[in-house]
């Protein structure tokens, strides 16, 4: 899974300009991120990236076509919400749990 470094990737998918939100993304982590952006308002763009062999996993590339989101910034200035309206959190960007607790920290 990507990383968020808050490098700024935007190109072309067909003839639609996109800022690139992760590329190499399989089809369960696609339809969580194209379900999340829409969800705040972003048109996403799906490309199906070319397997080099049949037995390759199909990947996609993930992105919208506001060119000046960045997810680093939209997450953690806590613009994005969840689709039950809570804050998304950097784990929650990464399916790493659907806590949504605002804190980037856990206190022992």
């Amino acid at each position: 899974m990507a990383s968020l470094d808050g490098k700024h990737s935007f190109g072309s998918i067909g003839e639609t300009r996109v800022t690139f939100v992760e590329k190499g993304v399989d089809e369960g982590r696609k339809d969580f991120l194209k379900q999340l952006l829409e969800h705040n308002g972003f048109e996403v763009v799906l490309d199906q990236e070319k397997k080099k062999t049949e037995e390759d996993p199909q990947l996609y590339t993930v992105a919208v076509t506001d060119m000046v989101f960045n997810p680093t910034i939209w997450i953690f200035e806590r613009d994005l919400r969840t689709l039950e309206g809570h804050k998304v959190t950097q784990d929650y960007w990464f399916q790493r749990t659907k806590e949504t607790k605002p804190q980037y920290w856990k206190n022992s």
